[in-house]
């Protein structure tokens, strides 16, 4: 049965929110603090509290300065580092961030932070696609060339900490398939590094795409441009929740408290129910193309991943005319055909392509991590109805133990997977 993550936004999404809801669920604040050690968070301490929302027990995770620290902090959800911190009604946000926490970063110097991160290579890609379509997203906006866009509010440190953190939980928490709410978008005006907008503000809706919204007419901007991006992002669609098997539950908090309310994320953590609903298909997407500049075929994944591809691989093949070409084949979520066959048609050279849906079926996979005598190393455990089938040490963590400690790769590996099963016995 596959691993299912349910997002439950009656109170919206934000980044913060999103890694209060996975840290709550179980996601170790001292592995999270691992991946992101070398983001360059310069002194800041990342925190992981108890608070109650309208009686609801939740965890607020926050990126604060040590010197601040024992100062109240009155963040609000709504800003998500997003916006300039004050609405044109009463709800005005309270920052207490250092002046360089609000630098306007391009995509090059965004990049050269998720590089230094401790994330996988996969998880690396992951989070350069979700900024390119926040770049994206904001060229369009502005009518300006992507290479041009400095992001605002969305590139300032704490905004990437959101986001390259979340790609780590959803890692972590080794998840097969994605689902979310309808997003509860909220109402009101908000003031932006642009202006005043109504909310959902122009970047949150250009990220929103065809994904379902509505307003439950709280004055507030619920779903912040981050939330929305890692929505998107990582849904194979938007609905109630599907059958599963429950087997954790996370709150991820926001800053303000709502009359009528709990101002939080709910993360449903389980096992798919039934392997042979819709939500278990894929869509497998096909074209062959021998007449483009093979330098353009490693460009077109990227678009690809940031519009909801699974995977993408190409096939060397022989075509009409004894002509070398190349088969792209393209996985993802049915929701996504067209999302994907847009980017397909405008950055190839294809006139066509076929499309159909499978069924599939996944190992439920989870992160464990073993101590071992050069470090901690993360142990990728794949079972099926229960019984173990593979497990296997993440590469990049032995390669780093390795490194450190001047030992062959595969000896770090053995002792890993040694580790784990001696682990495994004793349980």
């Amino acid at each position: 049965m596959a691993r299912l993550l349910y997002f439950d936004c009656f109170s919206g999404i934000s980044g913060d929110m999103v890694l209060g809801a996975m840290l709550d669920a179980g996601l170790p604040l001292d592995e999270l603090r691992r991946a992101l050690g070398s983001l360059a968070i310069e002194g800041r301490a990342l925190t992981a509290e108890r608070v109650l929302r309208a009686h609801v027990s939740a965890t607020k995770f926050r990126l604060v300065e040590p010197a601040a620290s024992d100062r109240p902090h009155d963040h609000d959800q709504a800003h998500d580092h997003a916006h300039d911190h004050d609405h044109t009604h009463d709800h005005h946000h309270d920052h207490d961030h250092a002046p360089h926490a609000h630098a306007h970063r391009t995509l090059p110097e965004i990049y050269a932070l998720i590089d230094g991160s401790s994330l996988s290579v996969a998880g690396r890609k992951k989070a350069r696609a979700l900024f390119e379509r926040l770049a994206e997203a904001e060229a369009a906006i502005h009518q300006m060339p992507i290479e041009q866009v400095h992001l605002h509010e969305v590139g300032e440190l704490d905004s990437i900490v959101d986001i390259v953190g979340a790609v780590f939980g959803f890692e972590w928490f080794g998840a097969d398939r994605v689902i979310v709410s309808p997003l509860n978008v909220g109402s009101g005006m908000v003031r932006s590094a642009h202006g005043v907008f109504p909310v959902p503000a122009p970047a949150t809706l250009k990220l929103v795409g065809d994904a379902p919204i509505y307003s439950s007419g709280v004055a507030a901007e619920l779903v912040t441009p981050t939330g929305a991006l890692l929505a998107t992002g990582y849904a194979e669609r938007f609905g109630a929740i599907p059958p599963m098997h429950l087997e954790r539950i996370g709150y991820g908090a926001g800053d303000r408290e709502f009359p009528d309310r709990p101002n939080v994320l709910r993360l449903l953590v389980g096992r798919s129910a039934d392997t042979h609903t819709s939500g278990d298909r894929v869509l497998v997407i096909e074209c062959e193309i021998d007449d483009m500049n093979p330098q353009l075929f490693g460009l077109v994944m990227e678009p690809l991943y940031a519009a909801g591809a699974w995977e993408v691989f190409y096939t060397p093949i022989q075509m009409k005319k004894n002509r070398p070409g190349t088969l792209m084949t393209i996985i993802g979520p049915p929701d996504r055909r067209e999302a994907l066959a847009t980017v397909v048609f405008r950055e190839t050279t294809t006139i066509g392509l076929r499309y159909t849906d499978m069924d599939r079926e996944c190992l439920t996979r989870a992160i464990e991590t073993v101590e071992t005598r050069v470090g901690p190393v993360r142990i990728k455990v794949a079972r099926r109805q229960g019984t173990v089938m593979n497990a296997t040490p993440e590469f990049e963590d032995c390669a780093r133990a390795a490194a450190a400690h001047g030992i062959p790769v595969k000896e770090v590996q053995a002792m890993a997977i040694g580790v784990w099963r001696a682990k495994a016995r004793s349980c």
